[in-house]
């Protein structure tokens, strides 16, 4: 199966054909693992609000939204992929902690940074836990995953791997490897404009499933 996504000519990101072979791409668990993806803010909290008044957590909702479907369309539900929120509510940082220590294996909270400077990229953060704690260590090898199927494929400006004390992390990285995606900055020009396309916010969610997928199938 050919997926082919257009990137906007003249900027700075690659076109991006991804060549997926269902049978390639399968893999086999002992069970279904069970993923929480959070889009960060909603209601009346929008997050950052970029260029052309693009909105963090619409952004973090359509990649979610799209994750969720292609794991559904391309990998017949490999995973059991639930969201924090489903439409533009608010939800407590503390209920999207509980949903992951009741559900998850893995826990991937998605945002959007914003600087007053000319920043532009794509990182990640786990907690502050000490690395040898075995989530902590998964965190950080599925961050690092995902970076490498993201940055490589899309062209973004890999920022790394960066540790925090972020609440969602603070109260997940117990139950399982958990981090949080900061996918690009809206206050860039060039990202910002990326994300108001829908083949890039399908782009986006690809690379996003396919740096889980890695992860799981390498068994770290």
């Amino acid at each position: 199966m050919l997926i082919t996504l257009k990137i906007r000519k003249g900027s700075s990101f690659k076109n991006v054909s991804f060549w997926v072979l269902l049978l390639q791409f399968c893999f086999v668990f002992g069970q279904q693992k069970v993923i929480v993806i959070d889009p960060g803010h909603g209601g009346t909290d929008s997050g950052a609000i970029g260029i052309n008044g693009i909105r963090e957590k619409e952004v973090a909702l359509d990649i979610a939204r799209e994750i969720l479907r292609l794991n559904e369309t391309l990998f017949s539900d490999k995973m059991d992929i639930y969201l924090t929120r489903y439409g533009d509510t608010l939800i407590p940082l503390k209920d999207r902690g509980r949903l992951a220590q009741a559900l998850a294996d893995i826990f991937v909270s998605l945002h959007c940074n914003a600087s007053p400077k000319a920043s532009k990229g794509m990182e990640v953060y786990v907690h502050i836990s000490k690395t040898e704690d075995i989530n902590n260590k998964g965190s950080i090898a599925l961050g690092l995953s995902i970076l490498n199927e993201s940055t490589k494929k899309l062209g973004f400006k890999e920022r790394g791997v960066k540790f925090a004390n972020f609440q969602v992390l603070r109260e997940t990285v117990a139950c399982c490897p958990s981090l949080l995606i900061e996918v690009g900055f809206v206050t860039s020009p060039d990202e910002a404009n990326y994300f108001l396309k829908s083949e890039n916010i399908r782009a986006m969610a690809l690379a996003i499933l396919m740096g889980i997928i890695d992860y799981l199938k390498n068994g770290l």
